[in-house]
C-alpha cells in the first residue's frame, strides 16, 4: 500500500492543523493506521493509532486531549486533527500502516509498522 501525507504547514502556538493521509494500492480497511512524528535530532515517535474499524484509538500522552485521529475507509483516508498546537509539536509527521488491524501494536513504535508514507512538515511558532 502506498501512503501520502499532506496538510502540514506553519501555524502559531495555540492554532490548529489537519493532516490527512491518502492510501492507494491495497485494502486500506485491512490495516490499522498510525501517525508518527520526528523532530530534528530526535527519534521518530508514536503520536496516534486507529484500528481498521475505528473501534480502537490510541494517543501518546503528549497529544491526548488535543489531537483527534479518524479514518474513512470509503475514501481510503486517515486524518489527524491537531488543536492547541505547541512549539514542541514541531516535527515531520508520517502516516503508516500496520497489517495487524487492531491498532494495539502501533503503540509499540515505528518498528511495528509495515508501510510508511512520506512526511509532512508541521512547524509551530511561538
Amino acid at each position: 500500500v502506498q501512503l501520502q501525507a499532506f496538510g502540514g504547514g506553519l501555524v502559531q502556538a495555540g492554532g490548529s492543523l489537519r493532516l490527512s493521509c491518502a492510501a492507494s494500492g491495497g485494502a486500506f480497511s485491512n490495516y490499522a493506521m498510525g501517525w508518527f512524528r520526528q523532530a530534528p535530532g530526535k527519534e521518530r515517535e508514536f503520536v496516534s493509532a486507529i484500528s481498521w474499524n475505528s473501534a480502537n484509538i490510541y494517543y501518546a500522552d503528549s497529544v491526548k486531549g488535543r489531537f483527534t485521529i479518524s479514518r474513512d475507509n470509503t475514501k481510503n483516508m486517515v486524518s489527524l486533527q491537531m488543536n492547541s498546537l505547541k512549539v514542541d509539536d514541531t516535527a515531520v509527521y508520517f502516516c503508516a500502516a500496520d497489517r495487524v488491524p487492531s491498532g494495539r501494536t502501533v503503540v509499540r513504535g515505528p518498528s511495528a509498522m509495515d508501510y510508511w508514507g512520506s512526511g509532512t512538515q508541521v512547524t509551530v511558532s511561538s
